[in-house]
Order: C-alpha cells, then sequence, then structure tokens
C-alpha cells in the first residue's frame, strides 16, 4: 500500500506475568500488519530513558488492575514523564491501553479511563477497541473475542491462582492480537501528526 513504516511501543508493567504475556500478543498483532513495527517497553525498566517512546507513531499502554487503579509501578512511569508532558513531546501521537485482573469486572474500566486521562493530559490521540462484545447472548461463549465487552480498551481477566502460562485464557490472547492489529492499522492510516508547540501567550497590561 505505501513504503511508510510506523513504529508502536508497547509501553507496560507486569506484577505476575499476566499483563507481560498479553503485551506480548499485542506485539504479535501489530506484527501482523505489513510496514508495521511493534515493540516491548517495560516501563520498570526506564530509567528515564524515553527514547523508544518518543520516537515510536503509538503508545500502547499496559498495566493489571490493582484496587481500581493501575499498578505503582505503572503510576510511577506515568509521573515520571511530566517533562515530556512540559515539552509537549508525546502531543499528537496514538495512544490506546489495555488492563488485566483476576476478576471478570474488577473495576478494569477505571484503569482505562485514567489511562486515556493520561493520554490526554499527554495531548494524544485515544484510540478505542474496535471488536464488537461477545459471550452476551445465549449463543455466545467464553471464547469470543472481546468476552469482556470492553470498548475503551481492551481488557482481559486471568485466575488469581493460574500463572501466565494458563491465564488469561485463549480468547484474551486472540483480543490482545486484534487489539494490537487495530492500533497498527490506525498508525499507518494516520501516522504520527506533526507535534505543534503551544502559542506562548505574552502577557498584556
Amino acid at each position: 500500500m505505501q513504503d511508510k513504516r510506523v513504529s508502536v511501543a508497547v509501553a507496560y508493567h507486569s506484577g505476575f506475568g499476566h499483563t507481560e504475556t498479553l503485551a506480548k500478543s499485542v506485539v504479535n498483532g501489530i506484527n501482523s500488519i505489513e510496514n508495521a513495527d511493534g515493540v516491548l517497553v517495560d516501563v520498570t525498566g526506564l530509567n528515564g530513558d524515553f527514547a523508544i517512546l518518543n520516537n515510536a507513531d503509538a503508545i500502547i499502554f499496559g498495566s493489571p488492575t490493582y484496587l481500581g487503579s493501575v499498578s505503582g509501578p505503572f503510576k510511577m512511569f506515568m509521573d515520571e514523564t511530566s517533562k515530556v508532558w512540559f515539552d509537549r513531546g508525546w502531543q499528537n501521537k496514538l495512544a490506546a491501553g489495555f488492563t488485566v485482573s483476576a476478576s471478570q469486572s474488577g473495576d478494569k474500566m477505571t484503569t482505562l479511563v485514567q489511562m486515556s486521562v493520561f493520554a490526554a493530559q499527554q495531548g494524544m490521540i485515544w484510540v478505542g477497541a474496535n471488536d464488537m462484545a461477545g459471550n452476551n447472548s445465549s449463543a455466545g461463549s467464553v471464547e469470543d473475542i472481546n468476552r469482556l465487552g470492553s470498548y475503551l480498551g481492551m481488557m482481559a481477566q486471568a485466575n488469581v491462582d493460574e500463572g501466565p502460562d494458563v491465564a488469561p485464557p485463549n480468547a484474551d490472547h486472540r483480543t490482545a492480537e486484534s487489539f494490537g492489529k487495530r492500533i497498527a492499522e490506525a498508525s499507518l492510516r494516520w501516522g504520527n501528526a506533526p507535534a505543534t508547540q503551544p502559542q506562548q501567550l505574552e502577557a498584556t497590561a
């Protein structure tokens, strides 16, 4: 279609491995799209080096939901982006997010809202999920894509007594791959619009 290539970074924290394994599925989805390159970025190892994220056309945020919020390490990462925020470094980049908790609900929506507000503060352009909700009729199944019915971002569920080799289940990994494809396709379509620095208002008497 075009020679343009896009880079989509998946910036995540994983407490017990479930978010990390989902992040890998998101990257698999990204890489399945021609001219799109997905890269994993563990935000706990950034140490202030945001080069990969700064150069990406889109950033997908991933965090477990702990007590109705992003994890502590992910929030620390968010706070560390204050200089990026001040310089409008991610302005007009595409943004998206995914989360996982042990419970079917687990108040995951508040985590996605938190991520989307963070993206808005950065001047980013939020892209939601686009798979129709599954598992919501008598003909539905827990094997359906988007079995948890989320649109703001991608949601997954991992049983508390199962490790990342088993949980989240296959349906959630297929949903994660589809989500990665969506963001990659959106990046190729819209790309990374040039950042526009805010106008400096002159003081008036």
